[in-house]
C-alpha cells in the first residue's frame, strides 16, 4: 500500500492528531446543529482509537469564513458524544496555551475536540504540502504529537493546513473513514468494468480524463461553485451522446437566471449574498455551448406564508424563496432516470430538511433506490437525506460521505490529502 493505516502502528499512550469532517447543516434561526452520517462515521474512528489507548486531539471545521454557519464546534462535540462510550471534551481554543495544556494533560484513551480550525487565518490558504508544514496549526501542535490521522476523505481535495500540513513532520495515516471510502470506490470501479491504473489502493493518475461512465448526473445542493466545476469538466470531456445533467438547488436558480428567467429579487439576493452571481458568466458560457445536455426545472416550489406553492418558472412571483423543484420537474427527472444505466447524484434538489420542501429530494431518491442501474450517491447532504427519509444505503450501488472530493477523485484529479498520505508513507516507512 502507498499509505499507512491505523493498523500499522501501536498507538497506545501516543498523542494522535485526528482530522475529521463533521461540517454539517446548521439552522441559523433555531441555532440547531443537525446530526449527519459523517459525524456517526468519524465517531467510530475516534472510538476505535480510544480503545487502542491513544491520546486524541481532534481537529475539524464548520462552514466558511463570512457564512452564517461559520461557528465554533461545541455543539459538534455534543453530537459526537452520542456515539462514544468515553466522552470527548470540547476545548474553545486551537493553538493557544489552553489547548496545549489540555493536550499535555491527556491520559490514554481520552479525546479533546479543538475549536474550528478555519478560525486560523492561514488554514485555508492554498499552499503546497511542504509550505503548509509551516502553517500555524502545524508549528504549534505537531511538537506535542506522535502521529497524524487523516480520516476525512470528504476534505482530501483541500490543500489546507490541517489536512496536508502534518504529513511531512509526523507519520501520517488514513483513518477508517478514509480507508473505507477508498476501498469501496475501488470495488465499485471494478464491479462495473472500469480499467484503471492502480497505485496503492486506488489512486487515479495517468488516465484520459473522464473515464467514468455516466449517463445522467444530478447536480444540486448549495455549493454552486463546486457544481460549476463539475459541469465544466464533464461537458468538456466529449462523448456526450445521450448524456444529461439535471439541475436542482441553487445551481438551478443560477442557470434559470442566466437563461433569462426572472427568479425574483429574493432569490437573486441569496445568490448575490453567497457570491454566486459572480459566477454567471461561467454559467452562461456553459448554457451557450451545452444547453442541449442540461435539464433545468420547469416549475419550482416557493414558500409563501409558510406554505408550499408551485409555479412554472415562467411565472415566478415577485416575492418568495425557491426551496424545491415542482412536481412537473420531478416527473420529468424520473422519466430521464428510468432509462439511464449510470447515474451519479451530488446534492439534494431542495431544502429537504424543511417540510414541505423535501418532496423533490425524497421522490427522486426513492425512485433511484428502486432502479437496477449503477447509482452512485455522493455528498454529505445527500447521504444525510437518505437517513432522514429512511432509505437504506444498501439499495444503491455506493453511497459516499464526500462531495467535492468524490467528484475530483472520479474525474482523475489528484487529491492533496491523498498525496500527503503518500508522501508521509515514503518518508516514514521503515
Amino acid at each position: 500500500m502507498e499509505y499507512f493505516t491505523i493498523d500499522d502502528f501501536n498507538l497506545k499512550g501516543k498523542t494522535v492528531i485526528v482530522r475529521i469532517d463533521v461540517n454539517t447543516y446548521y439552522d441559523t434561526s433555531s441555532k440547531k446543529l443537525f446530526d449527519s452520517p459523517r459525524i456517526k462515521a468519524h465517531s467510530k474512528t475516534i472510538k476505535e482509537l480510544q480503545e487502542k489507548g491513544a491520546k486524541l486531539v481532534v481537529l475539524a471545521h464548520q462552514g466558511r469564513r463570512g457564512d452564517e454557519d461559520f461557528i465554533g464546534l461545541e455543539k459538534h462535540a455534543e453530537l459526537i458524544n452520542k456515539y462514544l462510550d468515553k466522552q470527548i471534551e470540547f476545548v474553545d481554543d486551537i493553538v493557544g496555551e489552553k489547548a496545549k495544556k489540555k493536550i499535555r494533560e491527556l491520559n490514554d484513551g481520552e479525546a479533546i475536540l479543538l475549536d474550528n480550525v478555519r478560525f486560523l487565518d492561514d488554514e485555508t490558504k492554498e499552499k503546497s504540502i511542504e509550505e503548509h508544514a509551516n502553517s500555524t496549526i502545524v508549528k504549534e501542535l505537531a511538537p506535542l504529537a506522535n502521529y497524524f490521522v487523516l480520516d476525512g476523505f470528504s476534505i482530501a481535495h483541500r490543500s489546507h493546513a490541517s489536512v496536508v500540513g502534518f504529513s511531512t513532520v509526523l507519520p501520517s495515516m488514513a483513518g477508517r473513514v478514509m480507508e473505507n471510502e477508498l476501498n469501496a470506490l475501488s470495488r465499485a470501479f471494478f464491479d462495473f468494468g472500469e480499467k484503471f491504473r492502480i497505485i496503492g489502493t486506488l489512486l487515479i493518475h495517468d488516465l484520459p480524463r473522464f473515464q467514468l461512465k455516466w449517463d445522467v448526473f444530478i447536480l444540486a445542493g448549495a455549493k454552486v461553485d463546486d457544481c460549476l466545476k463539475v459541469m465544466e469538466r464533464l461537458l468538456k470531456s466529449g462523448n456526450l451522446e445521450m448524456k444529461k445533467i439535471l439541475l436542482g438547488g441553487l445551481i438551478a436558480n443560477l442557470f434559470l437566471h442566466c437563461s433569462g428567467i426572472d427568479i425574483n429579487d429574493d432569490n437573486r439576493k441569496v445568490l448575490q449574498d453567497m457570491g454566486y452571481l459572480q459566477l454567471e458568466d461561467r454559467a452562461r458560457r456553459i448554457l451557450e455551448n451545452y444547453k442541449y445536455y442540461i435539464i433545468m426545472p420547469e416549475d419550482v416550489a416557493i414558500e409563501i406564508d409558510g406554505n408550499r406553492v408551485e409555479f412554472d418558472v415562467s411565472n415566478i412571483p415577485e416575492k418568495g424563496l425557491i426551496l424545491d423543484v415542482g412536481r412537473k420537474t420531478i416527473e420529468k427527472f424520473k422519466d430521464v432516470l428510468k432509462d439511464a444505466k449510470y447515474i451519479i447524484v451530488k446534492g439534494p434538489l431542495g431544502m429537504y430538511e424543511k417540510q414541505p420542501f423535501s418532496i423533490g429530494t425524497k421522490e427522486i431518491l426513492e425512485t433511484l433506490s428502486n432502479l437496477k442501474s449503477f447509482r452512485l450517491i455522493g455528498g454529505g447532504d445527500t447521504s444525510t437525506a437518505l437517513e432522514v427519509f429512511g432509505i437504506p444505503q444498501e439499495k444503491f450501488s455506493y453511497v459516499s460521505l464526500a462531495g467535492g472530493a468524490l467528484i475530483d477523485y472520479l474525474s482523475g484529479k489528484e487529491l492533496p490529502g491523498i498525496k500527503a498520505l503518500e508522501l508521509s508513507y515514503r518518508k516514514f516507512k521503515v
